[in-house]
């Protein structure tokens, strides 16, 4: 695909907005089980979209992301140092806002609170011991912001995780994450898309981006930079090995969180999300559903879905009466089509 037809289907609008509805689908399923959720909503495949389409944290905290992103890279080139003030402030403005009342993860909280003190640095805030899913559910604009170069893209996608969580999977996990946005709005094929994140995590199993994060490493217990990272791949390879497994036997009808895992941490949070978007890659409304319809973190799980299915089909994925509604349009939008 070449770039012309990238901007012609608007990848970064479709992946944004997509993330958004995701996670305002998901957001009043999370916490209730598959037979609760049919109950409350009816057949998944008709699930509809809330009147009041609000998100939770989920797309709040990938707002704050792409802010960032925008700030630092409007000042020249993207390094660690022009990152990670404006992603800071970022963070901590949505943990001082009215507006974060939608269920924040703890381990976002906890950070956010400790990066207030100035002179604190960001490794010691970091969450060392925590691989939730808050560190790739707000990656994706990693994946859609145009001219980063790999290691500018890996190395900020671990970045903004690590100023929260600091586990080495939450790390490989939201790499990754971002890693797949970027294919799919490059126009990788769907099928191929699980052997070429395999591909991603071997090759990086034991790259450690000291220049984007410090010491960070040393706050473990592993006796190297190499072995702390690889932690984080392994699992990584470990649950994109349960995702081919998936896929191999697709079972749309069935819980995805059986397969792949319920979504409270970043490995399983992905391998979920691309699951829903993977069983239906021509249908993303369908997938969103799919991913809502689920037992574990159902708008994490649907925000990834989301961002999958709008990077690989772009804007006109969404239905207009939907992507009208969403909370937090405007901006979405706005972001979108800077980068598109």
């Amino acid at each position: 695909m070449t770039a012309s037809t990238t901007v012609r289907k608007r990848a970064a609008t479709g992946a944004l907005v997509g993330l958004a509805l995701g996670d305002a689908l998901g957001f009043p399923t999370e916490f209730n089980d598959v037979p609760s959720i049919l109950a409350k909503f009816g057949p998944w495949r008709e699930m509809p979209l809330p009147q009041r389409a609000f998100v939770s944290d989920d797309t709040q905290m990938t707002l704050a992301v792409a802010r960032a992103l925008r700030t630092s890279m409007d000042r020249g080139l993207l390094v660690p140092s022009r990152l990670e003030r404006p992603l800071r402030e970022e963070f901590i403005d949505w943990y001082q806002s009215p507006e974060n009342n939608r269920a924040p993860g703890r381990t976002c909280m906890t950070a956010c609170n400790l990066l207030k003190d100035e002179h604190r640095r960001w490794q010691d805030a970091s969450q060392i011991g925590s691989k939730g899913c808050g560190a790739n559910m707000r990656v994706a604009p990693l994946g859609l912001a145009p001219g980063l170069s790999d290691e500018q893209r890996a190395g900020a996608a671990q970045l903004q995780s690590g100023l929260t969580h600091g586990h080495p999977t939450a790390l490989a996990a939201s790499d990754l994450t971002a890693h797949a946005v970027r294919l799919l709005a490059q126009g990788a094929e769907p099928a191929g898309l699980v052997g070429l994140l395999r591909s991603y995590a071997l090759d990086n199993r034991t790259r450690y981006h000291e220049r984007w994060l410090g010491d960070l490493w040393t706050r473990s217990q592993d006796p190297s930079p190499e072995q702390f990272i690889a932690r984080g791949w392994d699992d990584c390879l470990a649950v994109l090995e349960r995702l081919q497994e998936a896929l191999r036997r697709p079972s749309p009808e069935t819980d995805p969180c059986l397969a792949t895992g319920e979504g409270w941490i970043a490995e399983e949070a992905m391998a979920s999300g691309l699951l829903c978007f993977l069983l239906f890659p021509d249908e993303p409304v369908t997938a969103l559903r799919r991913a809502a319809c689920s037992s574990g973190d159902s708008d994490s799980i649907a925000c990834l879905a989301g961002a999958f299915a709008g990077a690989y089909a772009g804007a006109d994925a969404w239905p207009t009466e939907w992507a009208d509604r969403i909370e937090y349009r405007g901006e979405l939008v706005t972001l979108g089509a800077l980068w598109d």
